[in-house]
């Protein structure tokens, strides 16, 4: 059935997708794709009322789940022809995010056109580039979509740690064992430095942030600088995450 390498993407995808779930603040498991509309049928291993809204989601079983993930998204993506660990980086964002969001942001990070249809022209873009920069450049595209959903800070920790572990993994079958080890120390030296500033942003740095902020409200000034700190936060938890998973893919290594 599948070549390339839907096998290992597939049982990738499976590690970040859990049994079944009816969460009702979760749209994907509404068949109306929409928190509280239409019927809520849940999701399992990925597989989502949302996008299936005519399958007994429960009832799946693992051999119609793979079909569905070949069909439905490895063959759209193009995985047979696109380069090792784009291939992944690429289906995994299709399977989360909808595969033609993920085709014009790895067009983006390419800079062919995008028009959501990987075609020939991306293909060859995608064998012709540094696919270590294509993954990075895709998967930091996907958290930024991610972190504009309304519901980011609802599944936030799970995403990041979700597209921490996709990079790793799509990043470890393209690079050597000090590549992989050096991504990890670089993510790393990130977060310590984002933490450094997360806490110089609400302590030494408030008088410099109040000073330029002097003609507004107090409570504007005080919002600015907690919205400031929260986003180092953020980033922070995400480097952290990302050197935790390249990590341990280095070890494999």
């Amino acid at each position: 059935m599948a070549k390339g390498n839907f096998q290992p993407a597939l049982k990738n995808v499976l590690v970040h997708e859990g049994g079944f779930t009816d969460d009702p603040r979760d749209p994907g498991n509404w068949t109306g794709g929409k928190r509280g509309v239409g019927v809520l049928k849940g999701t399992k291993k990925g597989i989502s009322a949302a996008a299936f809204p005519h399958l007994d989601i429960k009832a799946l079983n693992d051999n119609q789940i793979a079909d569905i993930y070949h069909g439905k998204y490895w063959v759209p993506i193009r995985g047979d022809e696109l380069p090792a660990g784009v291939d992944l980086s690429t289906w995994d964002y299709g399977v989360n995010s909808g595969v033609s969001r993920s085709a014009k942001d790895l067009q983006r990070v390419l800079g062919v056109n995008v028009d959501g249809r990987i075609g020939p022209a991306t293909i060859l873009a995608a064998k012709a580039a540094n696919p270590r920069v294509v993954i990075k450049g895709h998967c930091a595209k996907r958290l930024g979509f991610l972190q504009s959903l309304a519901i980011w800070q609802t599944y936030k920790s799970g995403w990041a740690r979700r597209v921490a572990g996709v990079e790793a993994k799509a990043l470890s079958w393209v690079s050597t064992k000090a590549q992989l080890e050096q991504d990890a120390k670089d993510a790393a030296g990130k977060a310590v430095s984002q933490g450094v500033g997360a806490g110089g942003t609400v302590s030494v740095g408030t008088a410099d942030q109040v000073n330029g902020l002097s003609g507004l409200p107090i409570g504007f000034v005080i919002a600015g600088v907690v919205i400031v700190a929260g986003i180092f936060i953020i980033r922070t938890v995400i480097n952290a995450q990302r050197a935790q998973a390249l990590s341990a893919v280095a070890k494999e290594a």
